[in-house]
């Protein structure tokens, strides 16, 4: 089985990344899958807190781990590359790298301030829901409370963003490949062309016009409609934030990935704001 990876941040691209690489008949990928807290249960079912933990070598601890991945994608034993999509990917990095020492991490990132308008605006379109993307009345109470508890480390947002920069500072930081949603949607054609250069895979023709992808079950379960529903032409649309100014500056400047140093990471991203204003991509 051969294995690759899409991580990140939120609302960043990578439901949208996953519906254009399944294009790819070669290929399969889709939105966040079960897999990465299936790996994590059995790592915490084989750790000291089991009893039983001392008569699993670390053979049989691999071996375990690795069932997860071909039963879960025995469906797809067809296809000759997998993608799993999940955020704790960046968290996981050693593991990954022990598991399949080719596989790539494909990283999509985008502005925290754009992060955090986009799910409000999200948010404000199913007004007559309680999203469970928070935990009580006080969270959900005004747009400061919910980007506050979006922002916290253990939350959808904070461990998505503290996991990626964990990643980009890593030793193992060389299989990262960062993707800027903006890019993405301003020039797919190119941004895609790199990810193929980056994962050593034959070009294929995508249609960018044509794309299909959404999970509205899922969306529905966390009564946050949308939040994995894809449009069909990929597009960039500029718009004005909803956030108050005070909020989109405090999550304005997070984007350490626009600055290489101390990180040997590949990225199609814009470089900082002072030195260079919506460029070309940046070759990985």
């Amino acid at each position: 089985m051969k294995a690759h990876f899409i991580s990140g941040l939120p609302r960043s691209g990578s439901t949208l990344l996953a519906a254009l690489l399944r294009q790819n008949p070669r290929f399969h990928a889709a939105m966040t899958s079960p897999v990465g807290g299936l790996v994590e249960r059995m790592l915490e079912a084989m750790s000291e807190n089991n009893e039983f933990s001392v008569f699993i070598s670390p053979e049989q601890k691999r071996a375990l781990i690795m069932s997860i991945f071909s039963a879960y994608y025995h469906p797809q034993a067809d296809k000759e590359i997998i993608f799993d999509t999940n955020r704790l990917w960046c968290s996981k990095l050693p593991l990954i790298l022990e598991l399949f020492p080719e596989a790539k991490v494909i990283c999509c990132v985008r502005n925290i301030a754009w992060i955090m308008d986009s799910i409000e605006l999200l948010i404000r379109r199913n007004a007559f829901d309680v999203s469970r993307l928070f935990n009580n009345p006080a969270e959900r109470a005004t747009v400061y409370s919910r980007t506050e508890a979006l922002s916290q480390g253990s939350r959808l947002v904070g461990y998505a963003y503290t996991a990626l920069k964990e990643a980009f500072y890593s030793e193992q930081s060389a299989s990262l490949l960062l993707v800027d949603y903006d890019l993405l949607t301003k020039n797919p054609t190119k941004t895609i062309s790199l990810i193929y250069q980056f994962i050593g895979e034959e070009p294929f023709e995508h249609d960018f016009k044509n794309v299909e992808y959404q999970e509205p079950e899922f969306d529905n379960k966390l009564k946050t409609k949308g939040l994995h529903q894809v449009r069909s032409q990929v597009e960039f649309k500029p718009r004005k934030t909803i956030l108050p100014p005070d909020l989109f500056e405090r999550f304005d400047s997070l984007s350490f990935w626009t600055e290489a140093t101390n990180s040997r990471a590949s990225a199609i991203v814009a470089k900082a704001k002072e030195t260079v204003k919506n460029e070309p991509l940046d070759h990985p």
